[in-house]
C-alpha cells in the first residue's frame, strides 16, 4: 500500500547544535548536553528543536542562555511524538475523503474516489488507561455506494493529518526581552544509551603472570546520533525512581596502562562515583555499538587458588538436626590478583565482565571461564571464580551431631555441638594447595581440630592443605555455636 501526500511547511526559529556532551551512565540512559545559538525576535514566539533524542525523558529538559543569562522565559514546553507513517496518516484520515488506485486482474487500472471508514490498525485504550494496537483491516465506501473491504493497492490522501511530525520535536513557548542571537545550553536525559566494561584477562602457561585488557562498550538506541561530541562515562549506582515516562618487562606494563588511559580516558572521583573523560572527540552514531580501549598492562601477578567452601550459599544458617553444605563438593577454580600499581594496575574498574584464558603446552590460548566483577576501587583485591576443579575431589560429611542443654533446665537449648570431616583427594599427577572455607554463624568455637586453622573473620576460619600428588587428606574438626 502507497501513500502520496503533500506537506506544508511551518517554519519557526531553529536552534543550531555547536557543540554536545555526553555523560553515559551504566545504567541505560544518558545526560545529553548541547550548546546552541538560536535567533531570536522581540517578544513572544515558537522554538522548535527536532533533532533530539527519541528516548528523551521530557521532563528532564532544561534550557539556559549562556550569552544574555534571563533575557528569555519559557512559558510553556511540549514534547511531540506522533510521527509520520503510512498507519499514523490513515488513522488519522478515518472520515475523510481518499482516492483508491488498483489494478484490475485484466490489466486495467482503477482510480476510486470513496470516504475511509476504517484504518487497518488503530489504538485503542481500556479502563485502566493502557494502549495496545489492533488490526481492523481496512474499508473504503465509494462515491457510488459500494464498500471495499482490505482494498490492496495505493491510496492518495490530500494532506499530512494535523499534529504528525517528520522528527521527535522539542517546542517551547518563550518571551523574550530582546531580539538577536542567543547562545543557551540545552540539557535532557534520554534512555536507550548505555556502556559496559569488558575486560580480558590473558595468562602465561605457568600461570603466573597475565596480560590485562579493558574496554569499553557504548551501545546508542537512543535514536539520535552525537558527532563530535564529549564523552563522559559515570561508573556507580545512580539512584533514579522506578517507571519513569559492560609479556614485557614489569616496568613495560604500567607504562602501557598510563599511556592507555591517557591516550582515551581520564578517570577522576566524582562525588562517590566515578568519572571517566575521553581525552579526545567522539562520534556515536545511532544504532551503533562502539568499544573504546580503557586500560592495558602486561605482566600482571596473580595466583590460582582451590577453593572448598560448602556453607556460602546458607548465610545466618543455625545448626539443626537437617545437614546442609555435605556431601561432595567440586572446588572453585580462583584467579586472584591486586588491582594496585604494585601489580601493573591500579585505576578504578567499572562494573563488567573478565573473561580468563590461558596458554596450553603448545602456546594456544584456551579460555578458563568468565567472572562478573562489580565496581573495584584501586588497591582492592579481586578474586575471580572462572570454573571448578576436575581432578580434586572432596567430600564434607557431618559425623556427630548433639544440642547445648542448660544445665539447670534441660528443656532450654543454648547451641550445638557439631563434627566435620573433610575430605579432599587428589587424582593429579602433581601436588596441589587447596583451601577450605568453613563458616559458622554467631558465636562459635573449635574445639577439636586435627589441622591448624586461621580465623578470618567472626564467622569464617580457614585451612590450608597441601595434597601430594594422588594424595589423601581428612580435615576433622569440631564446632560449638551458641546462641
Amino acid at each position: 500500500m502507497l501513500l502520496h501526500f503533500s506537506i506544508a511547511l511551518l517554519l519557526s526559529p531553529l536552534l543550531q547544535s555547536e557543540g554536545t556532551e555526553l555523560t553515559i551512565y551504566n545504567q541505560g540512559f544518558a545526560l545529553i548536553k548541547e550548546t546552541r545559538t538560536m535567533r531570536l525576535k522581540m517578544g513572544r514566539q515558537t522554538v522548535a528543536v527536532e533533532d533530539v533524542a527519541q528516548m528523551i525523558e521530557p521532563s528532564s529538559v532544561a534550557i539556559r542562555s549562556l550569552s544574555s543569562p534571563g533575557s528569555f522565559e519559557v512559558l510553556e514546553q511540549n514534547y511531540q511524538y506522533d510521527l509520520i507513517s503510512s498507519a499514523a496518516i490513515l488513522n488519522k484520515a478515518v472520515g475523510g475523503r481518499v482516492i483508491f488506485n488498483r489494478v484490475l486482474p485484466n490489466g486495467a487500472k482503477e482510480r476510486i474516489a470513496g470516504t475511509l471508514l476504517s484504518a487497518p490498525t488503530v489504538i485503542v485504550g481500556d479502563a485502566e488507561g493502557n494502549h495496545q494496537q489492533t488490526y481492523n483491516g481496512m474499508v473504503i465506501r465509494t462515491d457510488d455506494g459500494r464498500i471495499l473491504l482490505d482494498p490492496s493497492g495505493e491510496i492518495e490522501v490530500a494532506s499530512i493529518p494535523d499534529g504528525l511530525i517528520s522528527k521527535p520535536t522539542l517546542l517551547w513557548d518563550l518571551q523574550s526581552e530582546s531580539a538577536g542571537d542567543n547562545r543557551v545550553e540545552l540539557s535532557y536525559l534520554s534512555k536507550g544509551m548505555s556502556w559496559a566494561a569488558d575486560y580480558v584477562l590473558s595468562l602465561d602457561k605457568a600461570g603466573k603472570l597475565g596480560s590485562f585488557k579493558g574496554w569499553v562498550t557504548l551501545n546508542n538506541q537512543s535514536g539520535a546520533s552525537f558527532r563530535e561530541a564529549k564523552l563522559k562515562l559515570l561508573a556507580g549506582d545512580v539512584q533514579r525512581v522506578a517507571n519513569m515516562p559492560q609479556g614485557g618487562m614489569a616496568g613495560g606494563g604500567y607504562r602501557a596502562l598510563e599511556s592507555a588511559a591517557k591516550d582515551n580516558f581520564q578517570q577522576e572521583q566524582f562525588a562517590d562515583y566515578h568519572l571517566y573523560t575521553m581525552t579526545r572527540p567522539a562520534t556515536v552514531r545511532n544504532k551503533e555499538m562502539k568499544q573504546v580501549s580503557l586500560l592495558e598492562a602486561v605482566d600482571v601477578p596473580v595466583t590460582k587458588k582451590l577453593v572448598i567452601d560448602a556453607m556460602r550459599v546458607y548465610p545466618g544458617y543455625r545448626p539443626s538436626e537437617g545437614e546442609v553444605g555435605t556431601g561432595k563438593i567440586k572446588p572453585q577454580i580462583r584467579i586472584e590478583f591486586k588491582n594496585d600499581k604494585a601489580s601493573k594496575l591500579g585505576m578504578p574498574l567499572p562494573m563488567g565482565r573478565i573473561k580468563v584464558f590461558q596458554r596450553d603446552s603448545t602456546g594456544s590460548v584456551q579460555m578458563l571461564g568468565e567472572e562478573q566483577i562489580d565496581h573495584t576501587p584501586k588497591d582492592e583485591n579481586l578474586s575471580l571464580v572462572v570454573g571448578h576443579a576436575f581432578d580434586i575431589v572432596a567430600e564434607r560429611k557431618r559425623t556427630a551431631f548433639a544440642y547445648i542443654r542448660d544445665a539447670a533446665d534441660k528443656n532450654h537449648i543454648r547451641g550445638a555441638r557439631e563434627t566435620f570431616v573433610i575430605e579432599v583427594r587428589n587424582r593429579k599427577e602433581t601436588s596441589e594447595n587447596v583451601t577450605i572455607i568453613e563458616r559458622h554463624y554467631g558465636e562459635f568455637k573449635i574445639v577439636e581440630n586435627n589441622t591448624d586453622f586461621t580465623k578470618l573473620d567472626s564467622d569464617t576460619i580457614e585451612f590450608n592443605v597441601v595434597l601430594k600428588a594422588n594424595e589423601i587428606r581428612k580435615v576433622i574438626y569440631t564446632v560449638e555455636s551458641y546462641w
